[in-house]
């Protein structure tokens, strides 16, 4: 790409943001050299390699830091000849290898979410060189200071300077108390690295020892006493024994760092690198940036996009298409309209997007590559070259023509402007024309009427506006491809306050067909307007539609698995009531079997109850399942009583027909001492006739199918009362009607004994309106009655205020 190009389209300035979010020097140096690339597989790597930063960073929640990477190239040569470095060249050293470190921590995955990206082989291709580093940053606390126990030899010189410094301090601290009238000042101060005393001089005698300075006056001396003269001397030799200490340390040091030079620069590269591409995730959450797609066509249709200089809460975003129905798009319409920015931002996205940079636009953004991006934006005019505007503008489009070809995108601002609007339009024309004819990518603004004719005529040559609001005199900055815009003179003069007769003038010098073509884009407008407002409102009706179809689905999805589980949990309940209900039944047959003597009536009425109950839950368990209906269905015509049949709501528990249908085609169907009222529909014939009376015993002397309960042939339980018969012979319903209460009582009190004693869950006692007498002594009986579980008046159907429905416990 040329660099005049970078210029006009401000891609340096989209560099200097980059650098802003290096965080080491050398990153910062590699931002400076980011280029865009025309290679395809380059440009797809490093949109890959910025969008795998995205989500580390993403996943991670921070980034990582490069802060201490160096250029370093110097040191290393010096290590690769055998030089031995100074503690400050260590410390750079360990500085990257600090960092290097930190990155093949951060390199590593924490969760599953994380898997291989394209940056992985990059994290482990570098090499910390733990130990070594480790060693270095133990020995070495900063520039100018070196670790006591650095080396065994260090450590034992700096004791002895240590014992030595004191002996010197006790030595001077008593010449300094017996001297103390001689000295200037109390103090014991050093003169050439050498402990000293300050002593007036006019005492010089009174204080023995070697004048090592004066005081710029010459009243004082700073006099070393020669008490001390052997001790700095052996300290002075010891310091010189710290110096060749330390520099063994450094050399140890430096020569484990000499096999790993090339180590350590392979680290500074990929270090260098990793802090660009993590720059550029950065830089991509800070625009709001998205990898964008390549086409192979050099086509462009970015979606939403906006130019990432101007402040993204204020820059309007635009649709911008090329190369894949037209390879031209000529933009018309008034001046501060968004013109030249729709054209900087094609320009400096294509070029973001093919340095590896995320582009500000809508993700499923399409970009092409191209070879060369040509821009011929802004006034170009120099006084030094004596150029004016249109020759700047001319110098410079000639360069484009000559070097263009079908792999450039051609950006030109005001084509043809900047001379005479005839032949101005006329060179814009034929400009345009030849780049048609090359299949160039071309995007150009205007205002001369003849280059919108020009796209209108022309295959594979569109023109497009700025959408501009009259009312308003403010550009809305919406780029509206398929209509060509509107300069809008006369109404901004207008609205400006150029009197009207002025503007009538105007009016009336312009050709009538030119006038007229104004008119008509004016109109085209104004319809792309409303008919974009309307496909906006049909598109969120859409999506709301969409959203709500989705929402619906989910909650049928919901609910159908909810129902599935619900009645699978009931079916399995319902299994499991049956099954405890068969063997309470078989269990309390059993137990009343044993029981032989009138005294045991107790038990077996209570057996009977926790039987009663246990069947109620099962049905109950049962609602709302649908069972398996009979085999053979059932006539209620040829049904008789004393048929046995298989109720199948109870699992196929077999019984003996009680009662004829009614009405409804329920039926009484006793089972043993248990009485049950079901529908024909729920029932269905065995083919097997007792023998003898219904309930009686067959051939073996035992019950019928559902005999268990009786166990004696003739058909009584054992308590010399007949349970079986009487449940046969038992009606659900009895009529007082017409009896005095005296009359009314034993008969409801005999026929409630009755009907408890065979197994009726409820009956119905008809006592009729009347004065109330029979109803009042009827619901009297049943509150004193202890068997009797609850009872209330009839309902609609049943006989209302005339009947009382009783339950038995």
């Amino acid at each position: 790409m040329e660099e005049k190009t970078l210029q006009i389209l401000e891609y340096n300035k989209i560099i200097e943001k980059l650098k802003e979010y290096a965080s080491s020097e050398a990153g910062r140096g590699l931002c400076s050299k980011l280029k865009p690339s025309a290679n395809f597989r380059h440009i797809k790597v490093w949109q890959s390699n910025t969008s795998d930063a995205c989500s580390r960073i993403r996943l991670k929640g921070s980034t990582l830091s490069f802060r201490g990477v160096k250029e370093i190239g110097g040191i290393l040569k010096r290590l690769e000849v055998g030089g031995i470095l100074s503690a400050a060249e260590l410390i750079s050293v360990s500085s990257v290898l600090i960092v290097s470190e930190r990155a093949v921590s951060y390199g590593k995955s924490d969760s599953d979410e994380e898997k291989e990206d394209s940056l992985s082989e990059m994290f482990s291709m570098i090499t910390p060189l733990v130990s070594i580093n480790r060693e270095i940053q133990r020995c070495i606390i900063d520039e100018d200071m070196i670790a006591d126990d650095a080396s065994p030899g260090l450590a034992s010189v700096r004791n002895s300077m240590k014992r030595t410094a004191g002996s010197v301090h006790e030595v001077m601290q008593a010449k300094l108390n017996s001297c103390r009238d001689y000295l200037t000042d109390a103090i014991i101060t050093q003169r050439d690295g050498r402990y000293c005393l300050p002593v007036k001089a006019e005492y010089k005698s009174k204080v023995p020892g070697m004048v090592h300075d004066s005081s710029s006056t010459g009243l004082t001396l700073f006099i070393e006493p020669m008490a001390v003269v052997s001790l700095n001397n052996k300290l002075r030799e010891l310091k010189a024994e710290e110096q060749k200490e330390i520099e063994k340390v450094l050399k140890t040091l430096s020569e484990s760092l000499m096999p790993y030079t090339d180590t350590i620069g392979d680290n500074i590269k990929i270090l260098k690198k990793l802090d660009m591409i993590f720059a550029k995730a950065l830089y991509s959450q800070a625009i709001g940036g998205a990898e964008p797609g390549f086409s192979k066509d050099r086509s462009i249709n970015m979606k939403a996009a906006r130019h990432p200089l101007i402040d993204k809460d204020k820059v309007v975003p635009i649709d911008v298409a090329l190369g894949s129905e037209f390879d031209q798009l000529i933009i018309t319409g008034p001046n501060t309209g968004g013109k030249t920015v729709s054209l900087k931002t094609t320009g400096l996205l294509t070029l973001m997007a093919q340095a590896g940079l995320h582009i500000p636009a809508e993700e499923g953004s399409i970009m092409g590559i191209f070879d060369d991006v040509y821009a011929d934006i802004g006034d170009e005019q120099s006084i030094e070259q004596s150029l004016s505007t249109f020759s700047a503008h001319m110098t410079n489009i000639v360069s484009i023509l000559g070097k263009a070809d079908a792999a450039s995108l051609c950006l030109f601002d005001e084509l043809g402007s900047g001379t005479d609007p005839t032949e101005g339009a006329a060179l814009g024309i034929a400009i345009l024309n030849f780049l048609h004819n090359m299949k160039t990518r071309t995007m150009a603004t205007t205002h001369y009427s003849e280059i919108k004719l020009y796209a209108l005529e022309t295959g594979g040559v569109e023109n497009a506006c700025c959408e501009f609001d009259v009312a308003t005199l403010k550009p809305t900055y919406r780029l509206l491809i398929g209509v060509p815009g509107k300069s809008n003179a006369f109404a901004i003069s207008k609205r400006l306050g150029l009197p009207d007769y002025i503007i009538e003038d105007a009016r009336a010098r312009i050709a009538a067909e030119n006038e007229n073509f104004e008119d008509i884009i004016a109109k085209l407008n104004d319809d792309r307007s409303r008919t974009a407002k309307s496909m906006e409102e049909a598109e969120s009706c859409l999506r709301d539609a969409e959203i709500l179809k989705e929402r619906l689905r989910k909650k049928e999805e919901k609910l159908e698995a909810g129902r599935d589980k619900i009645l699978q949990d009931a079916r399995e309940e319902a299994q499991r009531i049956l099954r405890e209900a068969k063997d309470t039944a078989d269990s309390a047959i059993r137990n009343i079997n044993k029981y032989g003597a009138e005294s045991d009536l107790a038990a077996a009425e209570e057996e009977r109850r926790k039987l009663r109950s246990n069947l109620k839950e099962a049905s109950a368990g049962n609602g709302g399942i649908v069972v398996k209906g009979p085999s053979k269905p059932v006539s209620p015509k040829k049904l008789q009583v004393g048929d046995e049949v298989r109720i199948m709501s109870m699992g196929g528990m077999i019984g003996t027909v009680n009662s004829l249908p009614d009405k409804d085609g329920n039926v009484f169907v006793q089972m043993g001492f248990m009485s049950s009222k079901v529908n024909v529909k729920d029932i269905e014939l065995t083919g097997n006739k007792p023998v003898g009376s219904p309930g009686g015993g067959n051939k073996n002397g035992r019950g019928s199918a559902s005999g268990k309960a009786s166990g004696r042939s003739d058909g009584s339980n054992g308590y010399g009362r007949d349970f079986g018969a009487k449940s046969l012979t038992i009606s659900p319903e009895v009529n007082l009607i017409g009896m005095t209460t005296d009359e009314a009582l034993p008969v409801l009190e005999k026929y409630l004994d009755d009907a408890y004693l065979a197994g009726l869950p409820s009956v119905r006692i008809v006592h009729g309106r009347g004065t109330g007498a029979l109803k009042n002594m009827v619901h009297q009986r049943l509150r004193k009655t202890k068997y009797v579980k609850e009872f209330r008046l009839g309902v609609f159907g049943e006989g209302d205020t005339g009947v009382t429905i009783a339950a038995f416990k």
